[in-house]
């Protein structure tokens, strides 16, 4: 398996967890509250990613020059990135926001060509603008009502998916220096303190510490926690990083277009959710556009990972 093959496949594995995602995610919100699941889902994350380290198997040597320029990466994902989202869907209806988050593969392909002088051809563009297309088409005809959603909660979604684009724009240089397994877990350890101090601190503001432990009592949440925090937290920052350190930012945004139609299939599939004809054309225009982008040249030559990418002893 060469390396764009590698690169390829983690970020098809990133696209199908986050998929998958939503359901776990309804499944937890019935039991514990946005901040509280978040934070739950975090500690499981940072538990599962300290393992390795406990048993030895992976050290850690960072300077503070490095833990410092995660800082930005890690404040734009996963703290913005999912606080903003889950604010913006409060007041937005999911239509909306499932449009705008679609505009993710632009938002990077303008910054990465500003910042990282990242070059994409004509063809490119218009696969990409297709696959965006696709998205919004499905989005259109499942039903789209302006009345649902409120100015605020749009810009809160939209600064989610901006936060989204810069994050894929700065990972893709910090990875070519910083090792991936020391990249993830700073991140991991930003996730889990921001996201547990808020939830606690506003437990202990309105005298509710007690809700903060109720959900881990349920199994329901407990196997959704499981997945959120170890597959839709933790392997999605390593194949995310991973395929960042191989392929463009442009081409690895694109596949998060993807993710709109695997929840419809996984619907079809679990939730025994009927599979509309719009559904069948919306996919075939992502599909169409994610394959004729991938399928693109780079007008650049994408920098290999330096040997920080090697195993960790």
């Amino acid at each position: 398996m060469n390396t764009h093959t590698k690169a390829y496949t983690a970020a098809l594995s990133y696209t199908f967890i986050i998929g998958f995602a939503l359901f776990f995610v309804k499944i937890a919100l019935t039991v514990g509250s946005p901040l509280d699941t978040l934070a739950h889902r975090f500690t499981v994350a940072i538990i599962v990613a300290s393992v390795p380290i406990w048993l030895g198997k992976v050290r850690i040597h960072m300077k503070w020059k490095d833990i410092l320029s995660i800082f930005p990466l890690a404040l734009l994902y996963p703290t913005l990135f999912f606080m903003l989202q889950a604010f913006g869907l409060v007041t937005t209806s999911s239509s909306e926001a499932g449009i705008i988050t679609a505009t993710t593969p632009i938002m990077t392909m303008l910054l990465a060509s500003l910042f990282l002088k990242e070059r994409t051809s004509h063809l490119q563009k218009f696969f990409m603008f297709l696959s965006v297309t696709g998205v919004i088409y499905i989005f259109v005809m499942k039903g789209f009502n302006l009345n649902n959603s409120s100015l605020q909660g749009t810009f809160l979604v939209f600064l989610s998916t901006l936060s989204t684009a810069c994050y894929s724009v700065l990972a893709r240089k910090l990875v070519q220096r910083i090792p991936l397994y020391s990249l993830v877990y700073v991140m991991t350890i930003f996730g889990f303190i921001i996201f547990n101090g808020v939830s606690i601190t506003q437990h202990i503001v309105n005298h509710s510490l007690s809700d903060f432990i109720t959900p881990l009592y349920n199994i329901k949440f407990i196997g959704a926690i499981l997945y959120l925090g170890i597959l839709s937290s933790l392997v999605t920052s390593f194949c995310s990083a991973y395929a960042l350190s191989k392929i463009s930012a442009s081409k690895m945004s694109v596949f998060s277009n993807l993710t709109t139609f695997i929840t419809v299939l996984a619907g079809v599939i679990f939730l025994n959710e009927s599979l509309q004809l719009y559904h069948l054309i919306g996919g075939i225009i992502i599909l169409t556009g994610v394959i004729g982008v991938l399928t693109q040249r780079e007008k650049h030559r994408i920098i290999p990972m330096r040997s920080a990418m090697k195993k960790q002893v």
